[in-house]
């Protein structure tokens, strides 16, 4: 009788656990519709690029890059592509030579500039394209050509060698203040007046990222090939960011975005929300952060 006894007790646990068990994400398409991962994963089979826009510190986000990876990996094999905005350009040779054994893990984490997540969030993603002899490209300008954009505008880039030029986007590079992700940026408040030069080369930052993003993208991208690309969603929200600038290359690419966001109540998504992306990935704010 007590093993009867004890048995249902550990049955109504459970079924009690089931019953109050708390989802760790929701899907979303833009039309405010729930949609599950298959579902969503069918309608990248025919795009050109996928852009991934996580929140860096997310452990959710980068479970389900990897998951995408994946299941693009099951779809097209070797036809797949991926790219990140979290390895600069100039650092593509040492990234080539791990992913194609020509040097060590320790070598290549002491000599790539890693991000202090990488363990955790995104060496999965690289060790997923070593194993199945994938193309990473890494496809963000090196930080400090950034910074001088950030100091002395667009104009301090022409000082550069050739040699430096290569592993940004091609000059003059595209630029419209008026788009709405740079104009955010001038909104931001808090800044001191002693910075104004400073806040007014803060969006050409960030545009000069872009641009040299998209440049990466499309020099590695052919047709029948679909490139993943990792980056903050702010890079690519709105189809804007990257993407302004990799449609200056070829307006006819097929693209498809997901962002992720954080919500008390992921049941719940706005119509502001909704605009930002083909799917939103929606997390509890609650969720644990990875850093």
């Amino acid at each position: 009788m007590k093993k009867i006894l004890m048995t249902l007790l550990l049955i109504s646990i459970a079924t009690i656990g089931f019953a109050n068990d708390y989802p760790a994400y929701k899907l979303y398409n833009s039309a405010g519709e729930e949609v599950q991962f298959n579902s969503m994963i069918t309608s990248f089979i025919n795009a050109d690029v996928i852009f991934f826009g996580e929140l860096h510190d997310n452990p959710i986000a980068h479970w389900m890059e990897l998951e995408i990876t994946r299941a693009g990996f099951e779809q097209i094999g070797d036809k797949l592509i991926l790219g990140a905005e979290m390895f600069e350009s100039d650092n593509q040779m040492i990234l080539n030579e791990y992913l194609t054994g020509k040097i060590s893990n320790k070598s290549f984490e002491s000599e790539m500039r890693l991000w202090s997540n990488y363990k955790t969030d995104y060496k999965p993603l690289v060790e997923f394209a070593k194993e199945n002899n994938l193309k990473f490209v890494a496809t963000n300008i090196p930080r400090r050509y950034a910074s001088i954009v950030s100091m002395q505008g667009f104009e301090g880039l022409a000082n550069l060698s050739e040699q430096a030029k290569q592993f940004i986007a091609p000059l003059p590079m595209n630029y419209d203040p008026e788009l709405e992700c740079y104009k955010q940026m001038m909104d931001m408040k808090g800044m001191p007046t002693s910075v104004t030069a400073m806040k007014n080369n803060l969006p050409k930052a960030q545009s000069v990222k872009d641009a040299t993003m998209a440049h990466f993208i499309i020099q590695n991208w052919k047709d029948g090939n679909l490139f993943i690309h990792y980056n903050g969603s702010y890079h690519s929200d709105n189809k804007q960011g990257i993407i302004w600038h990799l449609l200056k290359y070829d307006p006819d690419l097929e693209i498809k975005t997901i962002t992720t966001i954080l919500k008390d109540d992921i049941e719940k998504i706005s119509e502001e929300d909704l605009k930002k992306a083909d799917y939103t990935l929606i997390v509890p704010k609650s969720m644990t952060r990875t850093y």
